[in-house]
């Protein structure tokens, strides 16, 4: 069984050591550790190169984003034989034995399953509202005591803040959508490998999540308002994730969201700006192939294109 572990990083290279650090200290050793660096402006992949772990790290050209990286990251994973691809940001601080309880929970589990998420806390032990995973909604009661005897919860979603996705289901159901840029691509990805698959969180398993503050997304966001909108409107019209009954709720839920947002912001003429451009495209366009948008990377953009091409067409 080799397991991959992919950090995707952008400009934080302090978090990135530490991140790396705890990567190194896990109870069940990795094979292989994949560092994504999305073109910082800091000395990221000097020190993701230098670090003991000895990570392989890919500089990026250009910012793809956590979407681009992370389509990125998984493909060269994929294309390198990973069997199980562990995702993750650079601010991301897994605990020594987070890995090995996702692992125990995916062994004991009567089945396949697509990808398991761990428990994602903030520095001061409070679960973080960022990364709360959504339950199953509709789950049976089977598929509740399956998961509860291995320790776990049926879940609809995760966060790429500690997700744990077998290769297989990455190679029939793709990348994650690189066009998303930031936001909403783990939803996206993970409610798309769960619409038939399985997904489970397991509270044994803690990541530390260390950003600046405590709160979730919504949390006045400011001009990043632009993505969490058009991508959410990309979800609903273009993405395969959400049956037809399911985008009318998350439609309901998102225009509660951003009423909410709006109504919470200290700048609502830039919030409410940065709204109606993601109104505006995310109902004019719609996203690009992840091969397209991470073209001209080199080797990356031809695994990218790989693992890609061959998931759109057995789903085409």
């Amino acid at each position: 069984m080799r397991i991959t572990a992919v950090v995707v990083a952008y400009d934080r290279r302090d978090l990135l050591v530490e991140a790396l650090d705890a990567l190194s200290a896990q109870t069940r050793p990795l094979d292989e550790v994949v560092v994504i660096d999305n073109a910082s402006h800091d000395d990221s992949a000097a020190v993701a190169a230098a670090h003991p772990i000895g990570a392989d790290v890919l500089t990026l050209a250009r910012n793809t984003g956590g979407a681009g990286g992370f389509a990125a990251g998984v493909a060269h994973a994929v294309a390198r034989g990973a069997d199980l691809v562990w995702l993750m940001d650079d601010d991301t601080i897994p605990t020594p034995s987070a890995l090995a309880e996702l692992l125990v929970a995916r062994d004991a589990y009567p089945g396949p399953v697509a990808l398991l998420g761990s428990r994602v806390v903030w520095h001061d032990g409070r679960d973080h509202p960022m990364n709360t995973p959504r339950r199953r909604p509709g789950a049976s009661a089977e598929q509740i005591a399956r998961a509860r005897e291995v320790g776990a919860l049926p879940v609809r979603s995760s966060s790429f803040v500690s997700m744990l996705v077998d290769s297989r289901a990455i190679r029939h159901h793709g990348l994650p959508v690189a066009d998303y840029f930031i936001w909403n691509d783990d939803f996206e990805y993970s409610a798309r490998l769960l619409r038939r698959g399985t997904g489970l969180h397991v509270p044994a398993s803690v990541v530390e999540h260390r950003t600046k503050t405590f709160g979730a997304t919504d949390a006045d966001p400011g001009a990043r308002f632009y993505y969490e909108v058009r991508n959410k409107l990309w979800m609903l019209v273009w993405s395969r994730a959400l049956s037809p009954a399911e985008r009318v709720l998350y439609l309901g839920a998102s225009l509660r969201r951003w009423a909410r947002t709006f109504l919470r912001s200290s700048d609502r003429g830039t919030l409410r700006g940065a709204g109606a451009r993601g109104l505006r495209d995310g109902l004019t366009s719609r996203p690009r192939s992840s091969a397209t948008v991470l073209t001209g990377l080199g080797s990356v953009s031809e695994d990218v294109a790989v693992v890609d091409g061959s998931a759109r067409g057995r789903t085409a």
